[in-house]
């Protein structure tokens, strides 16, 4: 048996906790009566990684080990658990990629414990130009439920997300046999309209995928499928927080009115995330810039190309724009995500002990850490 302790403040309350931790769990949580420096919360859950400083999961030779130091790369951010997402492709580089996951999971427990699933986003998406996205047209393709079991066989059923547009026709049967599988369902990179939005809500869609981008740079002031998400309750929405992908009043109106308990922080993180400025030729999206600020934009367009800041960040710069405690930018990055990683991210006895340790101050652009536990083991 393994048991130690760990200190730090509660982000709701200030107060300073010691949390007992036996075996990888979190045995009990006790008040203290002096004063610690670092901050304690459950780590972090980002629900849609694409790759980060030069890994690359959609460059169509992935390799287990890349997906090894992925999750590495993840933990020294905070980010106890991620979803790996693979965008618009090929069926082989798909199967391919899954396949590389797969293996990684199989032989790395680090990797098993950190990623729950895959999730795909597309290649079931919008043709057109603008929801589209970076998404490449020439592989944009309507539903397909042969080919989503083909992903699950080289997988071993590892699908767990699928981001679609429920504009195409017939998506209703779609959406209910997916989730029949036990796959989520969510909606994303669409034209579709409100009565299609709504009617994929009734059959099973439950999720919003970067609610506010991925769409079409001029849209109908009233109805649109954006209005038609935000007011769906049985849909929970994921939201970049980079200050990049939406401005600080879309996303502060755009939160209230979804709600805090109905939305997430997702960092969509690109592989060209945390590179250094310049230009890049990327396998998928063409020929990227990423600025001084670490903005990533297809060049010659004005869409975004992913992004490149840690969710970290987006938890601080969530705070800052939509006037949020500490707590409730955390929720949104933890207890939330949770929900659809099995109940992961909070802070309760019983619970594993994915844990982080930080510093942070109002205003700060980052969450500080310093310390990234996993089954209360220092990462």
């Amino acid at each position: 048996m393994t048991s130690r302790s760990i200190t730090g403040r509660d982000p709701e309350t200030g107060d300073s906790l010691t949390v007992q931790v036996t075996n990888g769990h979190i045995d009990c949580i006790e008040k203290l009566n002096y004063s610690v420096d670092s901050y304690i919360s459950a780590g972090l859950i980002d629900l849609q990684v694409n790759g980060f400083k030069g890994l690359d999961l959609n460059d169509g030779n992935l390799k287990p080990e890349t997906v090894v130091a992925l999750t590495e790369l993840m933990l020294s951010t905070g980010v106890t658990t991620f979803v790996p997402t693979l965008v618009t492709a090929s069926q082989a580089s798909l199967l391919l990629a899954l396949k590389a996951i797969a293996r990684a999971r199989n032989d790395c427990s680090l990797v098993g414990h950190s990623i729950p699933y895959v999730h795909v986003e597309g290649p079931f998406v919008s043709p057109e130009d603008g929801p589209r996205g970076a998404h490449p047209s020439q592989y944009v393709r309507p539903p397909d439920i042969d080919e989503v079991a083909e992903w699950q066989r080289v997988s071993g059923n590892l699908v767990g997300k699928i981001t679609l547009s429920p504009h195409y026709d017939d998506i209703e049967l779609f959406i209910r046999a997916l989730v029949s599988k036990g796959i989520l369902v969510a909606i994303g990179h669409t034209s579709a309209t409100s009565e299609q939005v709504h009617r994929a809500a009734a059959a099973g869609a439950c999720f919003s995928t970067h609610l506010g981008n991925g769409a079409a740079a001029n849209l109908a002031r009233h109805p649109n499928f954006i209005w038609a998400q935000l007011a769906d309750d049985r849909l929970t929405a994921s939201f970049i927080a980079d200050g990049f992908h939406l401005s600080k009043d879309t996303f502060k109106a755009m939160l209230r009115s979804k709600g805090l308990h109905n939305s997430v922080l997702v960092s969509d993180l690109a592989a060209l995330g945390g590179m250094p400025a310049g230009y890049y030729d990327t396998v998928l999206g063409g020929r990227v810039r990423v600025n001084s600020e670490g903005c990533l934009t297809l060049v010659g367009t004005p869409y975004l190309a992913g992004a490149g800041s840690p969710l970290r960040d987006n938890v601080a710069s969530a705070i800052c724009m939509a006037d949020l405690t500490l707590a409730e930018g955390l929720q949104l990055a933890t207890a939330n995500p949770g929900r659809f990683v099995g109940g992961k991210g909070r802070l309760l006895v019983g619970a594993p002990a994915d844990l982080i340790l930080f510093n942070w101050q109002k205003g700060s652009r980052t969450l500080n850490i310093h310390e990234t536990l996993v089954r209360g083991q220092v990462k």
